[in-house]
Parts: C-alpha cells; sequence; structure tokens
C-alpha cells in the first residue's frame, strides 16, 4: 500500500517548480462585507479574503483562503491555508492541498473537509518547469527550455492538423470564458490527488497503479491539447480578429510569445501554470472540441 503514495509524492516533488516566497505577499482578493459575489473566486499568488457572501466557490492558489462569511459553493486551497472563522460557513467541501485547515469554534462546513498539508508543492505536478535548484539563466535550464518549446512546436504542428476544427472550439471557450476554463482545470488537478489519494487507501497496489496511470494520461492528454488551444488563443489575442491568418499561424504566435515569457524568472513559471489550468479547462468543458457531441449516441440509450 506504500507504493502508491511514495510515486505520486516523487513525481509531484519532481516535477514542482519552486515559486518566489514574495509572490503570495500580492494584496489580497478581498469581498467585503455586506457584498455579494455571483461568481468564482479564484485568486493566484495571494490571499482570497471573504468577508461577505460569495454565491460561487473560492479557490486560492498560492495563498492562503480566509473567510469570516458565507461560501455557497467549495473553498479550495493549493499551496496555502484554509481559515475560517467563528462566523464562517461553508455551505460545500473544504480541500487543501499544501496547508492546514483552521476552523474556529462555530465555524460550519456543510460538506465534507480535507487538508494534506505535506503536499507542499504537489498540485504543480501537471505545470510547467522541474526544480533542480539551478539558477534561471544556467545552460542548462536555458537548453531545457528551448528543447521543450520545440517540442511544443512540433505538438502544435501535430495536434492543428489533427484536429484544427477541435482546437478552434476550445480555444473560443478560452477566450470567451477565460475564469471558468482556469476554475474547471484547478478542480480537475485536485480531483486528481484526491483520487490517488483515495485509490491508495482503498485498494492494493496491484489494482490502484493501473488506475492512477490512467488517470495521469488522461489528465496529461488534457495539458498537451489544451495548452495548444491556449497558445492558438493567445494568438489570436494579439494578431487581431481583423487581420485573421490560418490557425496554425495564431497558435505559433501565441506560442512564441508564451515561450517567451517561459524565460522570465517566476513569471513564466506563474505564466505557464496557468496555461496549464486554462488549457486542462477548456478540453473539459468542450469534451476536447465535441462540445456539441453527446457523449453517448441516441441509439446506445435508447
Amino acid at each position: 500500500m506504500t507504493l502508491l503514495p511514495a510515486l505520486g509524492l516523487a513525481l509531484a516533488l519532481a516535477a514542482a517548480p519552486t515559486l518566489p516566497s514574495g509572490l503570495s505577499d500580492a494584496p489580497a482578493l478581498v469581498l467585503e462585507r455586506g457584498a455579494v459575489a455571483r461568481h468564482q473566486i479564484v485568486a493566484v499568488g495571494r490571499d482570497a479574503v471573504v468577508d461577505g457572501e460569495a454565491l460561487a466557490g473560492v479557490t486560492a492558489l498560492d495563498g492562503t483562503a480566509r473567510i469570516t462569511g458565507t461560501v455557497a459553493g467549495d473553498v479550495t486551497v493549493l499551496g496555502g491555508d484554509a481559515e475560517l472563522a467563528a462566523t464562517a460557513v461553508v455551505r460545500g467541501h473544504v480541500q487543501v492541498l499544501g496547508g492546514r485547515l483552521h476552523a474556529a469554534p462555530g465555524a460550519r462546513i456543510e460538506g465534507r473537509s480535507v487538508a494534506y498539508p505535506t503536499f507542499s508543492r504537489a498540485w504543480l505536478t501537471l505545470l510547467e518547469g522541474p526544480s533542480l535548484g539551478l539558477a534561471a539563466t544556467s545552460p542548462i535550464v536555458v537548453g531545457a527550455k528551448l528543447g521543450l518549446m520545440a517540442a511544443w512546436l512540433l505538438l502544435t504542428i501535430g495536434l492543428v492538423a489533427a484536429s484544427g476544427r477541435g482546437l478552434g472550439a476550445a480555444s473560443a471557450e478560452v477566450r470567451a470564458a477565460p475564469g471558468l476554463c482556469f476554475a474547471t482545470g484547478l478542480t480537475a488537478v485536485v480531483a486528481l490527488f484526491l483520487s490517488a489519494l483515495l485509490l491508495a487507501a482503498l485498494l492494493p497496489s496491484a489494482f490502484a497503479l493501473p488506475l492512477l496511470a490512467l488517470a495521469v494520461l488522461a489528465a496529461l492528454a488534457a495539458k498537451l491539447w489544451g495548452s495548444v488551444a491556449v497558445f492558438r488563443a493567445a494568438g489570436r489575442a494579439l494578431v487581431g480578429r481583423r487581420r485573421r491568418r490560418p490557425m496554425l499561424d495564431e497558435a505559433c504566435v501565441g506560442l512564441a510569445l508564451l515561450g517567451t515569457l517561459k524565460f522570465v524568472p517566476w513569471l513564466g513559471v506563474v505564466v505557464w501554470s496557468t496555461v496549464t489550468l486554462v488549457g486542462v479547462g477548456a478540453a473539459l468543458r468542450t469534451r476536447f472540441g465535441r462540445e456539441r457531441e453527446e457523449w453517448l449516441s441516441a441509439e446506445l440509450l435508447a
């Protein structure tokens, strides 16, 4: 039973970049007392403070979620703590990876509450850039990033040629609802880790490992496919709608822009982590570009 969590933790630590400690010093995203938020609250690299009423969920990425008011959805924290005051009410679940849950007496959580403080950067398993302890200007790091950009270019060419229409639908979803795509991708990554822990606890390794491998492969496919859709969306925004270009040209322009940012210390990690989460969310929300197709045909359902 110890093989699966050890494997998951090793993969997580091997793929987890190190964010700068000062990133979380940014001003908090605050929902004032008496205010109502009807959409998902997402704080990246800073704290989320909810003193009012959030009708959807609250997500803090590399920050702390402080709740004194009411949250109708889930509270998800990755790389930080969840702090619930005595007046806090969470009608959904509270999920914390890489931090702790602090609930004062009187705080009410109507759903499940899960906290894994030892997963300190494990939530970045599907994100960009291994942490090797090397400087950003090291020839090894620069060479690795250049090689990765070349691989992304080849993947972009192949996916555009094989699934241009589907990528177009996904990139349109990225442009129309980037926040929802980000929240969907983040939820999917959290669900992957929680599923791995559940499988490790309930099933023998002989059964759990193949299921976990399938889940990781599915998530990796969503990351790769969705990231190319984000490249195209970024290139489309940069080129402009009036100057319409072939999809491959727009995707390559977006890749060039995001690839340049990848070489900027800490900013590249943040940008490409966001690209991954938005891409995963777009792939899932559009069913890999098949948003108009049913999961099961009418004949099968009859």
